[in-house]
């Protein structure tokens, strides 16, 4: 009995190690995330991207998906598909792009994103930072003379 006891103690606590977090959308599964059509998925989404979907996508973000869904079919696999280049910034992210791998443009060069379920309803640009962080050193040319006051020993 003792350690039938220990067995399912010890088994209980693997079972809680391991245990990962599926992935949810607004309380929908990935899988059946894959499933649904594109006008079903925008209906969860927040309103500007309902609004843009509404509005039509364009020809270039059809392709874009296009492009995605080739490079996709064309890769071995348990591998990652080919970069996809693009400079549309704007693109939603739908859950059919999920596992590409798309070059973001951001005014100098394309940083390599892979998608993943949880950017699900962001921007393609939101992952491509467009400006180097600023960091603070010491005031510069232009800047004023009290500021600029550096005392000498």
């Amino acid at each position: 009995y003792h350690l039938k006891m220990a067995d399912s103690s010890a088994a209980e606590e693997l079972r809680k190690k391991r245990r990962f977090k599926k992935f949810t959308y607004r309380g929908v599964d990935l899988d059946q995330l894959l499933d649904m059509t594109n006008e079903q998925i925008v209906e969860m989404y927040c309103a500007r991207l309902r609004r843009r979907y509404n509005r039509g996508l364009k020809r270039k973000h059809t392709s874009l998906l296009k492009r995605l869904r080739k490079a996709k079919k064309e890769c071995p696999a348990l591998e990652k598909p080919e970069c996809v280049k693009t400079h549309l910034r704007n693109m939603i992210i739908f859950p059919e792009m999920i596992g590409s791998v798309v070059g973001v443009y951001n005014g100098k060069d394309f940083n390599g994103i892979e998608i993943k379920a949880e950017m699900i309803g962001f921007y393609l640009g939101e992952f491509s930072i467009s400006y180097k962080p600023v960091k603070h050193g010491r005031p510069g040319i232009g800047a004023t003379n009290s500021s600029r006051f550096i005392p000498l020993k």
